[in-house]
């Protein structure tokens, strides 16, 4: 009985062993010298969490927006005009600290995505975003600011980036 000793179970004679040397499943040559996954996978890991927390910040924005944006001073809706430049700032920081155009796409399209399905009547009529003026300058202002920022990021990219191959 190699590695273990036999044991008794009601009458019955059952032996034990110890399994932690036995290798069940054996690597094939070429993994045992395999190296550790290469530093760029964790980057691309943690470079996609980061686009999609900017969506999630993107989308955030627009849900918060969509019922507050009619807050006024007077007869002016100055919620619905900072909030167009909230995601504004948020595209440009967006672009800035992931260092690409991308970075002002993905809060941008979080926000048209979530405005657009907040904007549908439901099934009773309902709309949450109205045709008045604050909610005008909420849609159209953020649309804007939003489409601003991904080409502000656009022409700060084209500005900044060098070429990849010069010609001789």
């Amino acid at each position: 009985m190699p590695g273990g000793k036999p044991i008794s179970s009601l009458g019955s004679r059952m032996t034990a062993y110890n399994l932690q040397s036995v290798d069940s499943l054996p690597e094939p040559p070429a993994r045992r010298d395999a190296r550790p996954p290469a530093p760029r996978d964790q980057e691309a890991f943690v470079t996609g969490g980061a686009y999609s927390l900017l969506f999630l910040l993107g989308a955030l924005e627009a849900l918060i927006g969509c019922f507050h944006y009619s807050h006024t001073v007077g007869s002016v809706p100055l919620a619905a005009a900072g909030l167009a430049l909230l995601i504004l700032i948020t595209c440009l920081l967006g672009a800035a600290g992931m260092r690409s155009t991308a970075g002002a796409v993905v809060p941008a399209l979080g926000w048209f995505l979530v405005s657009l399905v907040l904007t549908l009547p439901t099934a009773g009529g309902s709309v949450i975003i109205t045709s008045t003026t604050a909610g005008e300058w909420y849609l159209y202002g953020g649309a804007l600011c939003a489409a601003a920022g991904v080409v502000i990021a656009l022409l700060r990219r084209a500005r900044t980036v060098r070429p990849r191959y010069q010609r001789s």
